[in-house]
């Protein structure tokens, strides 16, 4: 069985560390490669390559090194079916999401071009007589990237290409668990140009991650993964001075007024709570109505939700594909257990739901809980999977109150047709992506993801905007007198 490579100095190459992990079809449940832990001295020796390359790097004119993003946009363009298919192929996702995952990596290809020219320099002449002064922003060295499993490709690319536009060098790690795709990438990366080591690949588990926080040379770790995961990253991180941002868990709210247009948005509100199979940040999660609204909610939700097709990704029929391995698979059942046996009435249960094409596959149909309350453990806990949680709250304030107590704060949504009722929303709610009339509060590559509260761990938010410049760069003020 293959073993996927790792990426280091310009080369492909077979890491040699003994643990393994099992890279799965989920749709089949079946291995299709394998992935090793990388070994401390190959962690530290891909980090010994991308100093050195970095070293060079930042010399090379900022004007230059865009034109090296502008060739890996189009090569990316040109594949992005074939990466798409990949990541269907490791992930379980539909072909379309997994295309909207690699163009969204794009458009952060674009921002990147956009935002690095901010690093140019500000003039401020003749501040004294006599004297000059100026502010400029310098890289800073290598950074990691440690990324989740759900978006092999973007979420890697909320960083990247910020960090070597503006003259950093990267080592990225990706999930154990959807390393094909990544590869694959740096296939392109290698075609495009980049000199030896500027971008890397290494592979592994936990190991890996603790190797890339205690090597020195590393300046800074860009992380997207689990609430627990994410405050190790950074605890370790920050404590040997590393800049840190960390992305984390998820508890998001969906609120729907009693003047929503239910039936113009029943698709999008879906999406919420079932795109990805419920495997994202900013899935939906818990779906707030009121006493007259819920009955007709409920009704149109389920309906709509009891008739997404289970399959296999690449099947053009199929509305929502597997988890990503059956221990998931089985930890969401858990939960679906926990919320009726806390009291909660399940109206729809994906555990009957299988692929009977797929008998093997990772499948869990959408599922719904209605009658939670606030002390359920399907309103408190992240369950990235097909569940979605029902509460009933009697008044606007609630439903705010009931939204505050999470604490996670990475989205949340209102569905109404008053403007006055949204401003208050977003006024109100502690989240970092609000949605008006939209389940998914995804922000377009020039907006950071702002995630509050224990979905974030740092001070600068992952993807554009200002954030990433900043975390990427360091400023210097040069005063001059001559």
């Amino acid at each position: 069985m293959r073993s996927i490579l790792n990426y280091v100095g310009g080369k492909f190459e077979e890491g040699d560390g003994k643990d393994k992990y099992d890279v799965y079809n989920p749709a089949f449940g079946k291995k299709i490669s394998v992935v090793r832990e990388a070994r401390r001295e190959e962690v530290n020796r891909a980090v010994d390559f991308a100093h050195d390359a970095q070293l060079k790097w930042q010399r090379v004119p900022i004007s230059d090194r865009i034109k090296y993003l502008f060739k890996l946009e189009n090569l990316m363009w040109d594949k992005l079916d074939k990466i798409a298919e990949v990541t269907t192929m490791e992930h379980g996702k539909t072909f379309e999401e997994s295309k909207g995952d690699v163009v969204r990596a794009i458009q952060n290809v674009e921002s990147a071009a956009a935002a690095s020219y901010q690093i140019m320099g500000r003039n401020n002449r003749q501040i004294a007589s006599g004297i000059d002064e100026e502010l400029v922003r310098v890289p800073i060295g290598v950074f990691a990237v440690i990324s989740p499993f759900n978006f092999p490709i973007m979420i890697p690319f909320w960083f990247v290409p910020y960090a070597v536009t503006l003259g950093n060098a990267v080592v990225i790690k990706p999930s154990e668990k959807t390393p094909m795709s990544i590869e694959m990438v740096m296939s392109l990366v290698k075609e495009a140009g980049y000199p030896e080591g500027v971008i890397e690949q290494v592979n592994g588990g936990r190991e890996a991650v603790d190797y890339i926080l205690e090597n020195k040379k590393v300046a800074g770790v860009s992380f997207v993964g689990s609430t627990p995961v994410a405050e190790y990253v950074y605890k370790k991180g920050t404590s040997s001075r590393k800049r840190v941002q960390g992305g984390a868990s998820a508890k998001n709210y969906v609120l729907v007024m009693p003047d929503a247009d239910l039936e113009g948005s029943i698709n999008n509100i879906i999406g919420s709570f079932y795109g990805n199979a419920g495997e994202r940040c900013l899935a939906g999660s818990v779906l707030v109505t009121f006493p007259e609204n819920h009955d007709r909610v409920l009704k149109i939700f389920k309906k709509r939700a009891s008739e997404l097709r289970l399959g296999y990704g690449m099947e053009k029929s199929t509305d929502m594909g597997p988890l990503i391995r059956k221990d998931h698979m089985e930890r969401v059942e858990r939960y679906i257990d926990s919320g009726e046996r806390e009291g909660g009435k399940l109206v729809l249960d994906g555990r009957n739901s299988r692929s009977r094409k797929y008998p093997k596959g990772f499948f869990l149909g959408p599922s719904i809980v209605d009658g939670v309350s606030e002390d359920m453990t399907v309103m408190k806990e992240e369950i990235f999977g097909p569940v979605a949680s029902f509460y009933t709250a009697n008044s606007f304030d609630e439903a705010v109150d009931v939204i505050n107590s999470s604490r996670y704060g990475n989205a949340s949504s209102i569905y109404t047709a008053s403007g006055l009722l949204a401003k208050n929303f977003t006024e109100r709610v502690d989240a970092g992506n609000i949605g008006i009339n939209i389940g998914v509060a995804a922000p377009i590559a020039f907006y950071p993801f702002s995630g509050l509260k224990d979905s974030f761990f740092g001070d600068l938010h992952p993807q554009g905007g200002d954030d990433n410049v900043f975390f990427f760069t360091e400023r210097k003020v040069l005063i001059y007198k001559w």
